[in-house]
């Protein structure tokens, strides 16, 4: 890896000590640079846990990717700089209530004189990592979140509409990138999967979030909403050069 070069991607310029500081410096600019996006799937590019492919697309290739491709090359840096990071597997909410299958994302236990949840892979997270402690409110850029701890299970939630919503579990139990790759496939693959139902491309601001799905463009800025929809693919793919920094013709 050429830290170097990463850091650029990032747009980030401060310390390198390992320490939380510079955790929450890197995190911050990390998604307010590098899209959660799903487009490979889309353009039949298949995605393979391989840190020096990861590590091509996303730095040098200037894109995105989702939570087993951001997460991952992060940790990557992370350990370049000193950081203790563990990869751990987490199961996403459903609208039923219940979690998803194992695997199905990749969060990120950094330690320090704490152990602090980071995640550059969930699209709508929190801008700085989260403290490992049970119930207690963490308020980042204004939005509000909480971790409860039920038996060995951690949960995540974010507050919406003036009440905690779960996002997703997890455990500590450490884990392995290859661990993740037969979930990976699934949800490149299967027509059940999110990720093979629409395009989506988003990205945090300092103000909210700008977010392509399919045909629309909604930007969000200090709660407040607005709504597009894109009429060409030519319209598409200029707000992905424009807003995104992304070129999807360009290959190295």
């Amino acid at each position: 890896m050429d830290v170097e070069a990463y850091l650029n991607r990032i747009h980030y310029q401060g310390s390198l000590e390992p320490n939380l500081e510079t955790l929450h410096q890197l995190h911050c600019c990390h998604l307010l640079t590098v899209p959660f996006e799903n487009l490979s799937i889309h353009l039949n590019q298949p995605i393979h846990l391989n840190l020096e492919a990861l590590y091509t697309k996303i730095v040098r290739q200037n894109r995105g990717g989702f939570c087993y491709e951001l997460n991952s090359l992060f940790s990557w840096l992370l350990q370049k700089l000193g950081f203790k990071v563990t990869l751990l597997s987490a199961q996403v909410a459903r609208e039923d209530g219940h979690f998803g299958r194992e695997f199905g994302h990749l969060t990120l236990l950094v330690k320090d004189r704490d152990n602090w949840l980071a995640d550059v892979g969930f699209g709508d997270s929190f801008l700085y990592p989260l403290k490992l402690e049970t119930l207690t409110e963490q308020i980042k850029n204004e939005e509000y979140y909480q971790l409860i701890k039920e038996d060995i299970n951690w949960i995540f939630y974010q507050k919406k509409d003036n009440h905690y919503q779960p996002k997703y579990c997890f455990t500590l139990t450490p884990r392995k990138l290859t661990d993740f790759q037969p979930t990976c496939e699934y949800n490149q693959t299967s027509p059940q999967s999110i990720f093979t139902q629409r395009r989506i491309c988003t990205k945090a601001t300092l103000e909210g979030r700008i977010t392509l799905s399919d045909n629309r463009l909604i930007i969000t800025q200090n709660g407040q909403r607005q709504d597009y929809t894109i009429q060409t693919e030519a319209e598409y793919n200029k707000i992905l050069r424009d807003s995104f920094g992304i070129d999807l013709d360009l290959k190295s």
